[in-house]
């Protein structure tokens, strides 16, 4: 079950014509059916642990299954909600714009059963329990109507006046050294060359 090695990896640098082998455990997925009759291709899963019990085997395989979960939920903060959004300059903005971004994604989930559905010509309808965060959204607007606001409204104001026209910015952005990069080739065969 070794792989092939084709590119540039871990394993470029090893002295020796072959990989060395590494012990751990080989998980293969199947499902019994696809939609439209398909023929299901069987899932390959490797952990480094060599000596799993059944139970771990059953939480890697369904924590496998969990990961599209999490890969959509970073999609929407990153997409819908903004998160990789501002050029911020300092790691503890950073940090408060993360926390920001979460209790934004938290409000969307608990706004979802009281959201309307504005939904797109193509979408389907759907209840309003199972709505996507992204479709919550669109209606979360519509939930101030609904509730019930304690505080008074907010008076309008006029923004700040800013920095005076003709004056120079005196807090210029941080520039931070990216590192020295090297340049590598691009397949085994190229590097192998370049080592003579």
């Amino acid at each position: 079950m070794h792989p092939g090695l084709t590119h540039r990896g871990p394993w470029l640098e090893h002295a020796h014509e072959e990989l060395p082998i590494l012990h751990g455990t080989l998980i293969r997925l199947m499902v019994e059916h696809l939609p439209g009759e398909r023929d299901p291709e069987p899932v390959w899963l490797w952990s480094s642990a060599d000596s799993a019990t059944p139970a771990d085997i059953g939480r890697w395989w369904q924590s496998f299954l969990r990961r599209f979960d999490l890969e959509h939920t970073f999609r929407l903060r990153k997409q819908t909600l903004g998160w990789t959004a501002p050029k911020i300059r300092h790691v503890g903005t950073a940090d408060l714009w993360t926390w920001l971004v979460i209790a934004a994604h938290t409000q969307l989930r608990l706004a979802r059963p009281i959201t309307e559905d504005l939904r797109r010509p193509w979408e389907r309808r759907t209840e309003p329990r199972r709505l996507t965060l992204a479709r919550g959204r669109r209606g979360f607007g519509n939930v101030r109507v609904t509730m019930a606001r304690p505080a008074a409204a907010p008076k309008p104001s006029r923004p700040g006046p800013g920095r005076p026209a003709g004056s120079k910015n005196k807090h210029r952005a941080r520039h931070h050294d990216v590192g020295k990069t090297a340049k590598r080739a691009e397949s085994i065969k190229e590097h192998r060359a370049q080592r003579g």
